[in-house]
C-alpha cells in the first residue's frame, strides 16, 4: 500500500502544526530568566565591586581588562557557533542539552567573580589578573548557554505567532531574573555607614564584599535551577540536520551581505550596550542621589510600561507587524531621554524646578523620565528576539541554508560588543569624573565636579543611543509585515518537505 504523503502546502494560520501555547512560552522565560540572574548581577555591579570593594584604583585598567575579554570573543563566540551548529540533534534534541551541561559551570563562574580575593592579597597586579581569568570564563560560559539557548526559540516553533510568544515571554524572563537582581541587590549588599551626606541629607552606604559574595552564591544557585528548569518543560518541534553540513565562510558572507541581519546587529549593539550602561546608574543613585534604593525604583519605572503592555504584545503585533510597532514607539524613548540630558545638566532647569533654589535634579523627575523611555522602548524590548527569528527566517528564504547557531553566534557577539563599548568607555568616563571608589569618594562628591559628571554621564550617552536605535528600527530594518508573509509561507514549506524526507528515509 503506498504510502500517503503529507503536503507541503502550508496549514492555515489557526492549524499550524507548530503551534505552541503559554505552558511551552513559560518553560523558554525560565531559561532567560536564569540567564538575568547571573547577566544582571555581572552586568550591574561587577565594575562596582572592583572600584569600591577590591579597590582597583585605575579605571582604565578594568576597561582594558574588560575590553581584551571581549576582543576573545572575537575567536570564542564564532567557535561556539560552529560546535553548536555542528553537533548532531540528541534524543532531547540539539540545543536543549546545552542548559543542563553549561548551567553549573556558568553559575560557578558568576560566584567566582565575586569571590573576596581582596582577603588573600591586596596586590593591584594580583587582583587585576584574578579578575581577567574569573570575567574570561564567565563570559565563555554565558556564551557557551546563550548561543544554544537563543537558537532553541527558531525549533520550538516555526509559528510567527508562537515565535511573538516566545520573545515576549522571553522578554517576561529578563523582567523576572533582571527584576529579582535590581530589587533585591541594593538592599542587600550595600552597607549603612552611619554617616549622612551634607549636600543630599541622607545616609551614606557603601559596598560590602562579604553581602556581594553571598548574593552572587544565590542568584549562581538560583540560576542553575531555573536552567534545569526550562530544560524540563521545553521541546524542539522544528527538525534539525542530524549531520550539518554548514559552509560558515559562506553563512557569515552572505550575513554581511544582509540588510536585515547588518540592522539588527546593530540595533542590538545599541540595546545591548544601553542595558549595561544603566549599570552605571549605580554611581549615579550612590553619589549624586545618595539612595541606592532609587536603583529599585529606577526597576520598577522602566519595566511597568512593559507588565501593562505584554498582554497585548501578541494582538498588536498581529496587526500592525514588528517593524512597524518598533520603528513608530521608539520615537517616544529617543524624546524623553535627550529631554532628560538636557535638563538634567541644566542648572537653569535644576534652579526652575527646585523653584528657584539651587541643588540637584529631582530624583522623582528622573524616576519620570525613565518611566517615559521604558514606555518608548518597550515594543523594541519585547520584539527583538521575535526580530532575530524573523532574520534567521529571512536567511534561509534568500540562500536556502538555515543556521540558526552561526547566525545567533554573531548576533550575540554584537550585543557584548555593545557591552564592551558600554563599559569600557564608562569606565574611561569615570576616570575623566575622578571617580576612584576611595571613602573620599562616599556621598555626594564636589570636589572635581565629580557628581555632576556622573549624571552627565548617565544621561547624555542614552540620548545619542535612543536615538539610534529608533533611526535603525524607523528606517534601517526592511522586513515590514506584508514582507515577512511570502518568507514565513516558503520556510515553513521547506521545513514540512525536510520532515516529509526524514519520514521516508
Amino acid at each position: 500500500m503506498a504510502r500517503k504523503e503529507k503536503s507541503t502546502e502550508p496549514k492555515p494560520v489557526n492549524d499550524h502544526p507548530n503551534k505552541i501555547g503559554i505552558k511551552e512560552a513559560s518553560g523558554y522565560m525560565l531559561g532567560d530568566a536564569g540567564n538575568l540572574f547571573n547577566l544582571t548581577y555581572i552586568s550591574t555591579y561587577l565594575k562596582l565591586f572592583m572600584t569600591d570593594v577590591l579597590q582597583i584604583k585605575d579605571n582604565a585598567k578594568i576597561a582594558v581588562m574588560m575590553l581584551i575579554s571581549r576582543l576573545w570573543d572575537c575567536i570564542n563566540d564564532p567557535l561556539w557557533g560552529k560546535v553548536v551548529a555542528k553537533r548532531s540533534p540528541r534524543k532531547d534534541g540539539k540545543f536543549r542539552p546545552y542548559l543542563k551541561t553549561v548551567c553549573v559551570p556558568l553559575g560557578i563562574a558568576t560566584i567566582l567573580c565575586f569571590a573576596p580575593w581582596y582577603r588573600l592579597t591586596t596586590n593591584q597586579t594580583i587582583l587585576l589578573a584574578i579578575c581577567y581569568v574569573t570575567y574570561i570564563f564567565y563570559g565563555m560560559m554565558y556564551t557557551g548557554m546563550n548561543i544554544p539557548f537563543g537558537s532553541l526559540a527558531s525549533v520550538i516553533t516555526d509559528d510567527p505567532k508562537g515565535r511573538t510568544l516566545l520573545s515576549t515571554f522571553r522578554s517576561i524572563g529578563s523582567g523576572v531574573g533582571g527584576g529579582v537582581v535590581s530589587f533585591l541587590a541594593p538592599m542587600l549588599i550595600f552597607t549603612k555607614t552611619g554617616e549622612i551626606d551634607e549636600i543630599t541629607k541622607k545616609e551614606i552606604k557603601v559596598a560590602d564584599g562579604s553581602k556581594m559574595f553571598i548574593f552572587a552564591i544565590a542568584m549562581g544557585v538560583l540560576s542553575i535551577v531555573f536552567y534545569l528548569w526550562s530544560y524540563a518543560t521545553t521541546k524542539e518541534r522544528v527538525p534539525s540536520e542530524p549531520d550539518p553540513k554548514i559552509n560558515f565562510r559562506k553563512t557569515y558572507s552572505a550575513l554581511f551581505h544582509s540588510r536585515p541581519f547588518i540592522t539588527v546587529a546593530l540595533a542590538g549593539l545599541l540595546i545591548s550596550g544601553q542595558l549595561q550602561f544603566n549599570s552605571f546608574n549605580t554611581y549615579l543613585y550612590k553619589n549624586y542621589f545618595c539612595n541606592t534604593n532609587l536603583s529599585i525604583l529606577g526597576t520598577v519605572c522602566n519595566y511597568l510600561p512593559m507588565v501593562v503592555l505584554i498582554l497585548f504584545m501578541p494582538k498588536l503585533v498581529e496587526k500592525y507587524g514588528k517593524k512597524e510597532l518598533c520603528g513608530n514607539t521608539s520615537i517616544i524613548a529617543a524624546v524623553a531621554a535627550v529631554l532628560l540630558a538636557i535638563g538634567a545638566n541644566s542648572e537653569k532647569f535644576i534652579s526652575f524646578v527646585n523653584h528657584g533654589q539651587d541643588g540637584i535634579f529631582p530624583a522623582w523627575l528622573f524616576m519620570l523620565a525613565l518611566f517615559v523611555i521604558g514606555f518608548g522602548y518597550t515594543f523594541v524590548s519585547l520584539t527583538c528576539w521575535a526580530v532575530v527569528m524573523d532574520v534567521i527566517d529571512y536567511q534561509e528564504y534568500t540562500t536556502g541554508e538555515r543556521s540558526e547557531s552561526a547566525i545567533y553566534a554573531v548576533y550575540t557577539f554584537s550585543r557584548k560588543l555593545g557591552q564592551t563599548i558600554a563599559d569600557t568607555s564608562g569606565l574611561f568616563l569615570l576616570k575623566w569624573a575622578k571617580y576612584d571608589g576611595s571613602e573620599a569618594g562616599y556621598g555626594f562628591i564636589t570636589e572635581n565636579n565629580t557628581s555632576n559628571r556622573l549624571m552627565f554621564i548617565c544621561t547624555i550617552i542614552p540620548a545619542f543611543v535612543y536615538t539610534g536605535v529608533w533611526l535603525l528600527m524607523k528606517f534601517g530594518y526592511p522586513l515590514t509585515k506584508e514582507k515577512l508573509e511570502p518568507i514565513y509561507a516558503k520556510v515553513h514549506a521547506l521545513h514540512a518537505q525536510a520532515e516529509i524526507d526524514a519520514e521516508n528515509s
